[in-house]
């Protein structure tokens, strides 16, 4: 596995709006509801695309690769007003259910760690639906639980689901 990252999403559109896709439809809390048509996740990795491509580069996308195929992803979002420079988020870790548990999404937060460090990034934020084995994952990484929301997003079958966030102080 090789983890890379993603600077032109165009080369691999085809193996990331599957992913959205499986992901979605496999019950991934990733702000959207299935089923997700190719054409909205293609406009949603044109916009992900746009944040990489702007001047103040507030986002980064992570790739991991088995064979040449994305077969995973993670997104971290790199806060840019003055007080919070010291901070980004980390967002949409998915990973298409062929390849789950390989460690893969332990790898890509190791990666994506390191690169949030070289941002001169210190704090690390996201969010995942209670109850979602990512939370197991996060705090085997040393994620600490900061708190929870009632009722804050949408799941496919129309009931309301908390949230969990979590923060990492990376040294």
């Amino acid at each position: 596995m090789k983890i890379s990252l993603i600077a032109d999403l165009g080369p691999y559109l085809q193996d990331l709006i599957p992913l959205l896709q499986d992901c979605v439809s496999s019950g991934a809390s990733v702000g959207f509801l299935p089923p997700v048509k190719a054409e909205q996740a293609q406009q949603y990795w044109q916009g992900v695309q746009q944040d990489i491509n702007d001047d103040s580069h507030t986002r980064l996308l992570l790739g991991a690769f088995e064979n040449e195929k994305l077969v995973a992803c993670v997104q971290l979002s790199l806060a840019s007003k003055a007080n919070a420079l010291h901070r980004a988020e980390v967002e949409k870790l998915m990973v298409h259910t062929r390849y789950r548990g390989k460690g893969i999404s332990k790898h890509l937060l190791s990666h994506l760690e390191s690169e949030a460090q070289k941002y001169k990034r210190t704090l690390l934020v996201l969010d995942t639906r209670i109850g979602d084995v990512a939370s197991d994952l996060y705090k085997r990484m040393g994620y600490t639980e900061a708190g929870q929301i009632p009722n804050f997003a949408l799941s496919a079958n129309g009931q309301l689901e908390g949230t969990v966030y979590f923060y990492k102080i990376l040294e």
